[in-house]
């Protein structure tokens, strides 16, 4: 898999946000194909930077189309980042790669309960957080970001990118070289602000800072990419009546697996200049 960009990735100073000296966690072999804008990418470097592991980073280009080249077929057949290989064996899906490092890494820095109802409500939140915000969150950012690379398709290379893709192609057709229509934009929106609604009130019942108490877990890293990538393409105002959001996304990015996560052109507005010009005047929503 030589042909895509590949860095050593850092590691965190202290894990969860968590302080004191800690042992450092066993060497491994591990190699994480990703993506930097991706949400599910991101979500999976926090877990790896926030238990101190080392790992090679692999950066596919998937407007370039590396994520369907054979090579990575090979590793996920889905055509999708991100994926971990683990000693040579791949491990796929953001949520499952998330457990699988807890499972193989539980300490330094648990990211999960150890009780099996806590363990059972954290999975209930991610499956939401799955289901509800995180398919949400890609309706806006592909009409502000990724729009203008598909308008300047024909239409028969559309078709063939769309034909292309295992587990996105309903959703590019359905978005066209025209993007999504404003019902669809503000359906996003409606889940984006349900999604929103569920976190406020998990927080609140829990007493935060996190959302199940004052242990940062893997539901919170889950909604974690969504909520940044809201705050950078314009949508902050949604949270603007739940406070405890706002603070939750201070004590995040506080983290020092945050700033190793998001590295430079890991956010939209780093990577794609028009969609800072057009926040600038104030034309996202």
């Amino acid at each position: 898999m030589s042909a895509f960009s590949k860095t050593q990735g850092e590691t965190a100073n202290l894990g969860a946000g968590q302080s004191g000296t800690q042992t450092p966690p066993p060497a491994m072999d591990l190699a994480l194909y990703n993506a930097p804008q991706s949400t599910c990418s991101q979500r999976v470097r926090f877990v790896l930077h926030a238990k101190g592991l080392g790992f090679q980073e692999h950066r596919l280009d998937l407007f370039k189309g590396d994520q369907l080249r054979p090579e990575y077929l090979a590793i996920n057949p889905n055509g999708v980042v991100p994926s971990l290989v683990h000693d040579g064996a791949p491990v796929i899906d953001s949520a499952v790669i998330m457990e699988y490092v807890e499972d193989i890494l539980p300490s330094p820095s648990p990211l999960r309960p150890t009780d099996p109802r806590q363990i059972a409500r954290m999975r209930a939140m991610i499956r939401f957080i799955d289901e509800v915000p995180t398919p949400a969150i890609r309706v806006p950012s592909y009409n502000l970001a990724f729009l203008p690379h598909f308008q300047s398709m024909s239409d028969e290379e559309f078709q063939a990118l769309c034909d292309s893709k295992p587990l996105r192609r309903e959703f590019l057709m359905k978005m066209g070289r025209t993007g999504f229509p404003k019902e669809e934009m503000d359906e996003a929106l409606s889940r984006l602000q349900r999604g929103v609604d569920r976190m406020a009130g998990w927080l609140a019942e829990s007493g935060g800072p996190w959302l199940m108490g004052d242990q940062l877990g893997l539901a919170d890293i889950a909604i974690m990419p969504v909520i940044v990538r809201m705050q950078d393409i314009g949508l902050s105002h949604m949270w603007r009546d739940a406070p405890q959001i706002a603070d939750w996304l201070s004590a995040i990015q506080a983290n020092p697996a945050y700033a190793l996560t998001y590295y430079h052109g890991s956010l939209l507005t780093e990577k794609y200049p028009h969609l800072q010009a057009r926040l600038r005047a104030g034309t996202a929503a």
